[in-house]
């Protein structure tokens, strides 16, 4: 499906395709990075790759891990010898543009390699990246960079800033980041909600916004309303106990795993086990726009395919093929191609009483159980969980939100904060005002501005939880 951008996302486009300069393209939950990203993949004219730092981010936007692509080493990479064989070389040569998405999970480290990398390959060892232009996509309030061992996190302390791609050597000595923030929200449109998630995104939530959110997540929700759980072990006993309630014998769908898929990063169960009755989960978008991934249904029967209830319809889902690409470089057309090199079929589906917030990343729901545990472990969990919802009617709490459960990692507030106050400062200098294009909607109402900037204008470095 191919979906029309918005004038601000037309904007991104143009810019990228028409420069050549380094972007890192951010945004709050529901604002369509995801959206740009594939229209970039498809509709670029420069020479593209397109890569992630996981095997299943990568095969959610039809790239190739970074680690395989660049034939880069595990672990830390500091100053280690980078081996190139003249295969990457003519394909990175003849590369303009690298996109990197997920690009909060790349540690510091691997952006040096990165850039790096491309500078040993075209022989271009004085211009940042060889001289591709790189983009990212990717939100750090969302998904944090994974500490390694004991040996790792020391080497982080001693030579950079953070883990943060953001505080490489690359960009903080060499190389100019323009950061792109998206701000029009599309999966909610309540202004009070934006505000609230918000709030939980920069760590800035009140007294009143934590009561709102509480209060609306007091309720009881029906039994079948799908939970939202941080923990693995949570959403296995959920959907477990609720499948084992359905009458009858379940049914098992093996995968067909063909190829070099690399890992064990697969994206949907080796073996979905279903019952009629059973609540499921898409995992892929639908080409004839019948469901979307994260669509929620019933299973009404099994047989060589599955039969699936939407929305009070019946569709019969087949199984699909997630393929997974590596790049190469012809000769012949000079052109750099991607190729399937693994291919993974199983039905688009997923058990759906309960799912992991992680899992969730990037998904839409109407109504949902946000359900932290004992307590939130990681920054951006909680915004992560509530901004899948697409209200506040649709918001219920396992128990209610605590100031320990907003939890964000301080060096992206104050990277963020930064990047707004140098934007800011340009503005001012330049006193560029520009007026919006003809019959184009403004981006952002007044309100919505205003509550944004409150967020910003709170934002205190290491200061206290404000609840």
């Amino acid at each position: 499906m191919d979906v029309e951008l918005t004038p601000e996302q037309l904007a991104i486009f143009r810019r990228i395709e028409d420069g050549d300069g380094h972007l890192f393209i951010t945004g709050r939950a529901g604002t369509g990075k995801s959206t740009l990203l594939r229209h970039l993949t498809e509709h670029s004219r420069k020479q593209i790759i397109v890569c992630a730092p996981t095997g299943v981010a990568a095969l959610n936007v039809g790239g190739q891990t970074i680690h395989s692509l660049l034939k880069l080493p595990l672990g830390v990479i500091a100053d280690a010898p980078l081996r190139q064989r003249t295969e990457l070389k003519q394909m990175l040569n003849s590369l303009d543009l690298l996109v990197i998405d997920e690009i909060s999970m790349v540690n510091a480290d691997l952006m040096d390699a990165i850039d790096r990398s491309l500078r040993q390959a075209r022989g271009v060892r004085s211009v940042p990246f060889g001289g591709v232009q790189v983009v990212m996509f990717g939100d750090p309030y969302q998904l944090a960079p994974v500490p390694g061992d004991a040996e790792e996190r020391a080497y982080f302390a001693d030579h950079y800033e953070s883990m943060w791609f953001f505080d490489a050597r690359v960009w903080c000595e060499e190389a100019e980041l323009e950061v792109v923030e998206l701000v029009h929200i599309h999966r909610q449109t309540d202004l009070e909600f934006k505000m609230a998630l918000n709030a939980v995104r920069h760590g800035t939530v009140t007294a009143e916004i934590a009561q709102l959110l509480n209060d609306a997540g007091a309720r009881k929700p029906a039994d079948d309303v799908l939970t939202l759980a941080s923990r693995n072990d949570t959403v296995t006993r959920i959907n477990g106990r609720a499948l084992a309630q359905l009458p009858g014998k379940s049914k098992t769908a093996v995968a067909e795993v063909s190829g070099d898929y690399g890992g064990r990063q697969y994206p949907a169960d080796v073996e979905l086990q279903l019952k009629l009755g059973a609540q499921v989960m898409f995992l892929r978008n639908d080409a004839e726009g019948r469901w979307v991934n994260g669509s929620l249904g019933k299973v009404v029967d099994i047989g060589g395919t599955v039969w699936v209830e939407v929305d009070g319809e019946q569709h019969e889902v087949e199984p699909a093929v997630w393929e997974q690409y590596r790049y190469s470089y012809s000769p012949t057309t000079k052109e750099i191609k991607r190729d399937v090199v693994a291919e993974f079929t199983q039905f688009p589906l997923r058990l759906a009483w309960a799912v992991t917030i992680h899992k969730a990343q990037g998904k839409t729901f109407d109504e949902a159980v946000v359900d932290l545990g004992s307590r939130a472990f990681a920054p951006g969990q909680t915004y992560v969980a509530l901004s899948r919802l697409t209200s506040l009617e649709g918001l219920y709490l396992s128990r209610p939100l605590r100031p320990g459960d907003i939890i964000v990692d301080q060096r992206v507030r104050r990277f963020i904060h930064e990047v707004r106050a140098r934007d800011a400062a340009r503005a001012a200098a330049t006193d560029l005002r520009e007026a919006p294009a003809a019959g184009a909607e403004p981006a952002e109402t007044a309100a919505e501005e205003d509550g944004r900037d409150r967020a910003v204008v709170a934002f205190a470095p290491d200061g206290p939880l404000p609840f």
